[in-house]
């Protein structure tokens, strides 16, 4: 009897412990899916004088998403998409319009000020740039098109950038080689990162190996791509950046840091990374109106 009961108390501990893996993977997943809505201010546009207008970009899916415009000096416009749990980036805004670019910022769906319920984290934020694209295109005076993305953003790009030839030129600032393995950087504990992934796939309905950067970033070329990425980052894995740089083709371009935090190399050398970010879309980008 008293065995018995060992095996019962047993089995009820083993329920006990699977339903709270149940209940926290979900927990998890759904904060993940639902991103906190931070609402970018325009402070830094402001400060430094930076002219531009207020727009609604609408995806295919009927997404309204939040967006800044300036209209280029050179002819060209730089997409940017930012990263997850963030917003329109102020700082490369403010780099680019101030050397003469034109710049459409947008909210990612389920961010910011944008319309939407639930981040998919690459996948459906493909549209989000597709409604950038065509936007931009539209515009008067625009003869180029290039395109930065950040972590997230950046993984949207590739994608994207794989897709939409009329993106000439792309640079992007710490992103995940695959959803999946990101998954695995994140979660690294064996019962849980199996469960996330399930929850994942039933509340998005789609699999993690469908943003798969890597499998799509060499369909890129021979338009330029240059990867920035640092070996101390603790967000994205430390290796995708040359794992990324390794599946892409030529034309293509890395830079690789030691010591700065996910998505802050501009921090380590603002002047620096403007000169580099500006050179490469000077480059491939200014010199074709030229």
């Amino acid at each position: 009897m008293k065995a018995k009961n060992i095996s019962l108390v047993a089995a009820k501990t083993t329920l006990i412990l699977a339903l709270v893996l149940v209940v926290s993977g979900f927990a998890e997943v759904n904060n993940v899916l639902h991103p906190p809505r931070i609402v970018p201010p325009g402070n830094t546009l402001r400060k430094y004088k930076v002219k531009y207008q207020t727009r609604d970009l609408i995806t295919d899916d009927g997404i309204r998403l939040a967006a800044w415009y300036t209209p280029p000096k050179n002819g060209v416009v730089i997409l940017l998409a930012h990263g997850y749990g963030d917003n329109r980036p102020e700082w490369v805004y403010t780099m680019l319009a101030k050397n003469d670019y034109g710049v459409l910022a947008w909210d990612a769906r389920a961010h910011g000020e944008s319309d939407g319920t639930i981040s998919t984290i690459g996948y459906l934020e493909v549209m989000d740039v597709k409604a950038a694209l065509d936007y931009a295109l539209m515009q008067p005076n625009v003869e180029h098109i290039g395109a930065w993305g950040g972590s997230m953003g950046g993984a949207t790009l590739i994608r994207a950038t794989a897709q939409f030839p009329e993106i000439e030129a792309l640079f992007v600032d710490s992103s995940f080689d695959s959803l999946d393995s990101e998954f695995d950087f994140l979660i690294p504990y064996p019962f849980i990162n199996p469960l996330a992934k399930f929850i994942a796939k039933v509340e998005t309905g789609i699999n993690l190996d469908e943003v798969n950067p890597m499998d799509e970033i060499g369909r890129i070329s021979p338009r330029p791509v240059y990867i920035v990425h640092s070996t101390a980052d603790t967000v994205a894995s430390p290796v995708a950046g040359e794992r990324l740089f390794n599946a892409a083709k030529e034309p293509r371009f890395l830079w690789l840091e030691n010591n700065a935090a996910h998505l802050a190399i501009y921090l380590e050398n603002p002047r620096r990374y403007q000169r580099r970010l500006t050179d490469f879309f000077n480059e491939w980008l200014v010199g074709k109106s030229e």
